[in-house]
């Protein structure tokens, strides 16, 4: 199977999944969708989303940035957003002061190439998000960062994602 791209080139054929984790554990996938229900928990929903985003950028998880992106332009957030994500830090007018500490936070917790997330990344965060907020958001990034894993190991097709109407 192969999608067509808008502009009518000839796709590339998609990469099989590797397997179907959901239905080989599905406890871990409810243990899961659990934590990430109460992670997100009064977090603003356009600022968690531009999180997942980042951090399923960061992390190569087609998949996840397909459901993310979706679920973000449904809550109202713009496309020229989305777009400068990747380039943040070069298009910070974008964002907020708070958007830009959490930004910088998902990527200290993402990539832990030098074993701790820096004390700067964690006290602008602390400034702008009351303290609960703050453990919420952790816990939102570190979410992403496991269904990022899943999503990448077991290669899940990008694509097929459409948001379920209320």
């Amino acid at each position: 199977m192969t999608n067509t791209p808008a502009n009518g080139s000839n796709p590339a054929p998609e990469i099989p999944p590797r397997m179907a984790w959901v239905d080989l554990i599905p406890d871990v996938f409810e243990g899961l969708v659990r934590l990430d229900t109460s992670a997100r928990s009064g977090l603003d929903r356009s600022l968690l989303e531009l999180v997942r985003i980042r951090a399923s950028q960061i992390n190569h998880c087609a998949f996840c940035l397909d459901i993310h992106t979706k679920a973000a332009l449904a809550a109202g957030e713009s496309v020229e957003r989305i777009i400068q994500l990747s380039a943040w830090e070069e298009s910070q007018h974008f964002y907020t002061e708070r958007e830009l500490a959490a930004l910088e936070l998902t990527e200290a917790v993402t990539v832990l190439t030098d074993g701790f997330v820096p004390d700067e990344a964690y006290n602008r965060a602390a400034a702008v998000f009351e303290e609960k907020e703050l453990a919420n958001l952790i816990a939102s990034i570190v979410v992403i960062n496991a269904w990022n894993r899943f999503g990448v190991s077991t290669r899940k097709t990008p694509g097929g994602f459409t948001l379920a109407q209320d």
